[in-house]
């Protein structure tokens, strides 16, 4: 037996030496997929005596391909070098530095980066004389992608009535030929974007048949690593190499398929079979990380979903703690009681804070886990992503409230003064500062009597600006920190800037900075604060984010990320928090079937990321766009077998004590029933808007956004136009769920 194979089991060994025909590794989580992969390649080369520039090996990082490569090269030595083994891009980049003059395109074409990408799609918005704001670049840069990724070309796009439909029903008609300019553009200056890498090579064994001969003749074997992470174009190239051979072994777990969102498309995996009927299918089905309440914890969760291909995760691995469910009042007090159980769990179990990760649905719910872990001097890192308070977005807001307390602040001054974008230059600003310095007086009051310093177009800008932050001034002398806040981020023109842009960076940026205000509404609404201004406030921040200054290399430290961010990743104790309706899952992904099986996919890779135990946290209340709302226990929390949870009771003050088998399902279940005669915070009487006026009501339908003078603001669950009386079950934010007679109800329709 070949040295590599006798650390394999049954099902790994199989994959490893089966390298004929179409084959797809099932590979659960923790399974060892990379090393089965990894074995695969080498047992080709070493045993199978196939020349590695044969092969292609096909990955979504640069990090997983060369952690591949370094692996096979220490079976098979440096002949490992020779494989096509990187990232889709690299790769077939690789492929179009030989054969883009068949499309026309110089061999030595330039790949425009993102950046590169939404500056010419920025230029040729202004070209077209259209709106900035409508076309913003980020949004058409992300609908063109899409296209490409879905081998929609300009012509195909324009031709096509729904595509251009959706975009006029989105007020951004123009949007087809923006991208044909940009796509005429690119090709004029002889350069691709990313997605022209993939798009491109897919154009080219299209209208070349004998490009795509020769490189089916090329490339003997086809491996994918991350195959349920695939769009539809990357699975078009790869059944197009294998055409002739049909050498094709994908590796990947639909249980795992989580990022639709960037273009991935699970029914590649689900409908592999399909294309392939003489398919060989492997299941790694043992794992080798997690504990065995950890493993059936997670398999009575995706249980749940319809579309999936049949599998059975086992472990060998002790049975281990069970899962603790954590039940908190507030989102800050969930993060007080999960900075405990971590200060706790390390000093019972000996580890280290590294050995801890809390996972997030969202990025803004860092901020009280941060706040929370700061006070008890824990240390921790933020991945993918800044800090709460170091994030762009909610510095720009903290700027504009800064400069409205203190109009001698020059770097707020100059992080605001053209945001959002008002038509003031760079050269501007350092004429003001100059001028400032030259008559030794503050920037305000150049500013204030701007025409005696500047002329030009800037001058009525900058005029509005003063007008603007004298308004804020006064405001804030008379309001509340939050009342003030709130004002300054609409009336800045922030709020709406971030609200426009729909795309995944855009939503983020937009919910962090309504978490910011959630913080100030918190702030105001503690009965113990006697000084609830904006500039208390902000002292009180300055104070929190004092330790974001802190550049130490300690490793040792409690890691916070998006469920996102951790696939992929194992930690020892694994806190997945903010279990709840409408934030896990995420109220934007409920619309469908599909949508809210790939939610709870999200849940099954956060369950599966944790080697020992796992921690459920969730809140009654939490404050949403500024009011505290009461909150359910997520439905995901019923999909786990009552038999692996424990209700958490040691952060109260009392013992924990052994929980009936039933205790933790009914738990969760009755929260939902008693919520209602039970709330934690109950609602104030509901003031309607100032411009409130009830609407025609016929033409009201499933999913619209109501308001009522008396409950306030809900969604529309269901219409019953049964009897004489038509009905609408609507669902209040703060008030539940009502069924309303439409004949007498007044609702104005949002």
């Amino acid at each position: 037996m070949v040295e590599y194979l006798n650390n394999l089991n049954p099902p790994q060994r199989e994959g490893v030496v089966n390298t004929e025909g179409p084959c797809m590794l099932i590979a659960g989580a923790g399974s060892g997929k990379t090393r089965v992969l990894t074995y695969r390649i080498a047992h080709l080369i070493h045993s199978q005596q196939v020349d590695p520039f044969n092969i292609m090996a096909l990955t979504f990082t640069n990090k997983a391909a060369k952690e591949m490569r370094d692996r096979i090269e220490r079976v098979v030595g440096a002949d490992a070098r020779n494989l096509w083994m990187g990232t889709f891009h690299s790769v077939f980049a690789r492929i179009l530095r030989a054969e883009a003059h068949h499309l026309g395109y110089p061999n030595n074409f330039t790949i425009y980066d993102t950046d590169d990408a939404k500056s010419l799609i920025k230029s040729i918005v202004k070209e077209m004389g259209l709106d900035e704001t409508q076309y913003k670049a980020n949004v058409v840069y992300n609908r063109i992608s899409s296209a490409k990724n879905r081998l929609i070309g300009w012509q195909e796009y324009l031709a096509n009535p729904m595509i251009t439909g959706d975009d006029a029903g989105n007020m951004r008609p123009e949007i087809g030929n923006i991208y044909k300019n940009y796509a005429l553009r690119c090709f004029k200056s002889g350069a691709m974007d990313f997605d022209d890498l993939l798009f491109n090579t897919d154009k080219l064994f299209k209208a070349h048949l004998d490009v795509l001969n020769k490189y089916q003749h090329r490339i003997h074997y086809v491996l994918v690593d991350e195959f349920q992470d695939t769009n539809l174009c990357q699975y078009y190239i790869i059944r197009k190499l294998a055409a002739v051979r049909q050498n094709v072994c994908v590796v990947g777990d639909d249980a795992q398929s989580i990022y639709a969102f960037r273009g991935a498309d699970i029914s590649n995996i689900l409908n592999f079979e399909k294309d392939y009927p003489d398919l060989r299918i492997i299941k790694l089905e043992q794992n080798y990380r997690s504990t065995k309440t950890i493993v059936e914890a997670a398999n009575s969760v995706i249980a749940k979903n319809k579309a999936q291909l049949p599998k059975n995760i086992w472990t060998a691995n002790e049975q281990g703690n069970p899962i603790e469910l954590i039940k908190a009042v507030s989102d800050n007090e969930e993060g007080k009681l999960v900075a405990s159980s971590i200060f706790e769990e390390k000093m019972q179990q000996q580890a280290r804070f590294s050995d801890f990760v809390i996972l997030y649905r969202t990025n803004s719910q860092s901020r009280a886990i941060e706040e929370a872990l700061r006070r008890v001097n824990i240390k921790y890192k933020v991945v993918g992503g800044l800090s709460f308070y170091q994030r762009k977005e909610i510095k720009d807001l903290l700027a504009y409230l800064r400069f409205s307390i203190n109009q001698q602040d020059e770097a707020s001054f100059r992080r605001i003064i053209n945001l959002p974008k008002r038509g003031i230059g760079d050269s501007t600003v350092d004429k003001i500062i100059v001028a400032a310095n030259d008559h030794a007086i503050s920037i305000w009051e150049v500013i204030q009597n701007i025409t005696h310093f500047i002329g030009g177009r800037a001058a009525g800008p900058i005029e509005d600006f003063v007008a603007l932050i004298k308004r804020f001034a006064l405001d804030i002398q008379t309001k509340d920190a939050y009342e003030a806040a709130a004002d300054i981020a609409k009336s800045s023109g922030l709020l709406r800037e971030l609200y426009e842009d729909k795309t995944v960076e855009g939503l983020s940026r937009y919910e962090n900075v309504q978490e910011l205000l959630n913080a100030i509404k918190e702030f105001v609404d503690d009965p113990e604060r006697t000084d609830k201004g904006l500039a208390a406030f902000l002292q009180e921040v300055s104070l929190i984010t004092g330790q974001d200054e802190d550049k130490d290399n300690d490793p040792d430290k409690v890691t916070l990320m998006t469920i996102h961010m951790a696939k992929g990743l194992e930690f020892k104790h694994v806190y997945i928090v903010g279990m709840e309706e409408d934030l896990f899952p995420s109220q934007l992904m409920l619309s469908s079937r599909a949508e809210l099986e790939e939610e709870r996919r999200l849940f099954y890779v956060a369950i599966t990321r944790a080697q020992m135990k796992v921690f459920l946290s969730y809140a009654l209340t939490r404050y949403r766009f500024g009011r505290l709302k009461n909150c359910e226990p997520s439905r995901f929390l019923d999909d786990i077998d009552s038999s692996f949870i424990k209700v958490s009771t040691k952060f109260r003050g009392s013992e924990p004590a052994a929980p009936h088998p039933d205790f933790a399902r009914s738990f969760v279940s009755g929260m939902r029933k008693t919520l209602a005669s039970q709330p934690v915070a109950k609602p104030s009487a509901y003031k309607p808007s100032a411009n409130f006026k009830p609407s025609d009501t016929s033409g009201l339908q499933e999913g619209m956004k109501v308001e009522h003078p008396k409950f306030g603001f809900g969604t529309v669950l269901k219409m019953d136009n049964s009897g004489a009386d038509r009905k609408a079950h609507i669902r209040f934010d703060d008030f539940g769920e009502k069924t309303l007679l439409l004949s007498f109800a007044k609702l104005k329709i949002h």
